[in-house]
């Protein structure tokens, strides 16, 4: 019975955070903004004419600036989210009323901190093939977090690991050095 009461705690849970998340998500074409600059990068880079890939790096451009104003509207909206519902335990899996054991870390705050990082990565005046390594590490390391929100780290670091064969540790590792301290500083 204690393990079937658990199960329905943690899938009440669950989904409690997928509906707050995705309501602030709804509004914002973020998802489709990552995948458009995945693929578009995946083709600047295999790109054989160096006027066509700056053509293609130019073209994302429109789309990477959308992002960045995208990310960091919904940190700001997400921030009038109710404190306590935005609390992320720290622990790797997933524990009744673990936020409460003071090893959490505010997802509103993680929010603000991926979009000063994507921005700051978007706003780099670096060659565009370093750019985009670190422009994707920002946005995968931003889903990652909105993974382990609504589910837990543990779940989290399997997906990435099953949908872009990049471990959470090669993650933290891509992202800018400001982005790093920051993020480790929330979540360690």
């Amino acid at each position: 019975m204690a393990l079937v009461a658990l199960w329905i705690a943690w899938a009440r849970q669950q989904q409690r955070r997928i509906v707050i998340l995705a309501r602030y998500l709804s509004g914002h074409d973020i998802e489709k903004h990552i995948e458009t600059l995945s693929q578009g990068y995946s083709r600047a880079l295999g790109e054989s004419d160096p006027a066509r890939s700056e053509q293609v790096w130019g073209v994302l451009r429109g789309t990477e600036d959308a992002l960045c104003r995208q990310v960091r509207k919904l940190a700001e909206d997400f921030s009038g989210v109710e404190p306590a519902a935005t609390r992320v335990s720290k622990f790797p899996i997933w524990l009744p009323r673990s936020p409460a054991f003071d090893r959490s870390f505010d997802m509103r705050e993680a929010l603000r901190m991926h979009a000063r990082g994507i921005c700051r990565a978007i706003d780099e005046q670096s060659p565009p093939k370093d750019r985009a390594f670190v422009i994707l590490a920002e946005m995968l390391l931003m889903q990652h977090t909105c993974h382990w929100y609504c589910r837990s780290k543990s779940v989290a670091s399997g997906r990435m690991l099953a949908r872009h064969r990049t471990s959470y540790e090669q993650l933290v590792g891509a992202v800018l050095p400001q982005t790093r301290q920051a993020y480790l500083g929330l979540v360690s």
